[in-house]
């Protein structure tokens, strides 16, 4: 069994001597290449977790105005800005904003459904805000 296999962390510190010292023969470049690649993916997964959050809180916003309150604007406020500091600290993930928002409102209608016990069908099958209402502080979607 491999120090990767059975000590991800060590590996990873091993790794990181070996390219520090420009000993690029001995380090494991094809594993190097791969777990660059999987934070590449993670970020984009992040980037879809962040939004479903978002776009959750913006449905139950929408669908149950008389629960509306200064946390759940807060709430609001704070999925935007972890969204900007995110996109911010990733900004190669922009061209990416269609499709994430595609896969976050498929999680964050069925989320919804769950949390304000109403049925999925009650909210639009595709998100009906663009990623500048979804991520624009002044935007405050209006029950229905």
């Amino acid at each position: 069994m491999s120090l990767y296999e059975k000590d991800f962390y060590a590996w990873a510190n091993q790794q990181a001597a070996l390219l520090r010292a420009g000993k690029l023969d001995a380090a494991d470049i094809a594993l190097i290449a791969e777990e660059i690649e999987s934070m590449g993916r993670s970020e984009k997964r992040e980037l879809v977790s962040r939004l479903t959050i978002l776009l959750l809180h913006l449905l139950k916003w929408q669908f149950q105005p008389s629960l509306r309150g200064q946390s759940w604007r807060l709430s609001i406020a704070n999925a935007r800005d972890q969204l900007a500091d995110h996109l911010d600290d990733n900004p190669s993930l922009k061209h990416k904003l269609d499709e994430a928002v595609v896969s976050a409102y498929r999680y964050a209608t069925r989320q919804a459904a769950i949390e304000t016990g109403l049925p999925q069908a009650t909210f639009p099958a595709n998100c009906p805000w663009s990623f500048t209402q979804i991520a624009g502080a002044d935007f405050w979607p209006e029950a229905e």
